[in-house]
Order: structure tokens, then sequence, then C-alpha cells
């Protein structure tokens, strides 16, 4: 089995594109959306089109839970411009989608950590910023939770491409399909960045190791035309966006 794993697209319709293209080209059997799917001041409507006609296995993201929040009150930048610009039957396929998922038996879903998709599930923020989580902190935001027996965990959040081993799980992060970097301020301030624009995915395939079953993975950055979605940006006034967007870097 191999499986695609898609994360934090924000709207980068042409990020999604490009990786879309390079799917078709690998070959997989599955395809896996980790949440975090329009807001951002890009091409939201647009992509929620397209997305919905996938059909993908799709959690939502606390950017999810953000964007419809605004119809109580006004949100953040980017997820009010994605609030403003969706239709009410997009808005209503997210609130529809669930917090985490199980696709296929030993393969569990999640945003952040398992119990909160705000958190960091790979990554660990101090007040000097963010650093990788230790095992043990990985294995305790697993604990008690349906993430924990599973052999493959996937997740997202942080932007970072990661694949960490804890106790008998694989946890990956494919890394953002839409924003290689950012800034952010949550619990202390700190930057995440993968210093390339390129947009990133992952492709988990089931081996067989010869000692029991087990999980390659390929962390694949895909060329696209970072230019137009940096100007895209630049056009909706979110100049920090624009500026990540063509560097990779915050």
């Amino acid at each position: 089995m191999r499986i695609a794993v898609l994360s934090d697209i924000h709207g980068n319709l042409l990020a999604l594109q490009a990786v879309l293209s390079d799917m078709a080209r690998r070959g997989v059997d599955q395809v896996i959306n980790c949440g975090d799917i329009l807001s951002g001041p890009l091409w939201p409507r647009e992509t929620g089109d397209e997305l919905m006609a996938l059909g993908w296995p799709t959690i939502a993201g606390n950017h999810e839970r953000q964007l419809l929040a605004c119809a109580r009150r006004p949100g953040g930048a980017s997820d009010q411009f994605a609030f403003e610009q969706t239709s009410a039957a997009q808005r209503a396929w997210l609130a529809a989608l669930p917090a985490t998922l199980e696709p296929t038996p030993g393969v569990f879903v999640c945003h952040g950590q398992p119990g909160d998709d705000r958190e960091y599930l790979l990554e660990t923020v101090e007040p000097a910023g963010s650093r990788p989580a230790t095992g043990a902190e990985v294995l305790k935001r697993l604990d008690d939770t349906a993430g924990a027996g599973a052999s493959l965990l996937l997740c997202g959040h942080s932007h970072l491409p990661r694949v960490v081993q804890v106790g008998g799980t694989l946890c990956v992060n494919p890394g953002s399909v839409g924003l290689p970097a950012y800034d952010d301020d949550h619990i202390a301030f700190h930057v995440h960045q993968t210093g390339s624009p390129h947009a990133r995915y992952a492709v988990c395939e089931r081996v067989d190791t010869g000692a029991g079953p087990g999980w390659t993975v390929a962390q694949i950055a895909v060329a696209y035309d970072w230019h137009a979605a940096s100007a895209q940006a630049a056009r909706n006034g979110a100049h920090d966006w624009a500026r990540w967007l063509a560097t990779g870097r915050a």
C-alpha cells in the first residue's frame, strides 16, 4: 500500500496542482489530507472546489475551526479572507470534517496532537523558540489516545517535514503543501521554515522488512510557480505570506 500524505494546503491552488501532477506519475493507492485546507490569502474557493471533487479522506485542522468561527466574529486575516471567499457549501464541507481519522487499520491521522489540533506533536515550543520534541515528549502526547497503538501516525500543523519513530509507532509529518515558512506567537514566538519554497508532501509505503511489516517514507519537495503564489498573496495584502512563499524562509 502506497499512501500519499498532504497537509497544510492553505488555499495554495498552484502548489496543490503541482503535487497532484507529481502524485500521478509516482502512483499511489490512497491520498490522505491532514487539515488546514483553505485559510490563507491565496485561492480558497478554487482550492475548495478541487478538493471537494477529489473526495479524499480528510480531517479538520485548527484553521478549519478558526475559519468557521468567523461566522460569529471577525477572525485572523488568513481565516477571515478564506471565510469571505468560500461558499456556504464549502463551509458546510469543512464543518463536517472529523478531527481524527483511521482510514485503514493501523493508520491514524490527526492534525496536531491527537487531542489538540493547536499543539504540535513533533515539536516543542519554549521561551527560546521551537525545537524537535524528544521521543519521551511524543510518547506522552500519544499516551491514552487512539493514536498510541498505530503503526503509522500521520500529522501536520508545524509545516516541517519529519519522520520520527517512537516505540512501535512511526510518526510522519509531510510538511506543508502550501506554505513553507511562517512565524507564530502561540506559547512563545517561534519560526518554522523549510528553507526552500517547494510544495511538500510524503509517500508512505507498507513494506516487508524481513523482520515483519514496516513503512518506508519518501519526503517529496515539488517545484511549482511559487512566484505566482507570492504575487497573489501580495495582491491580497499579505506581504509576510508573499515573502514566505517566495523564499521558504521566515
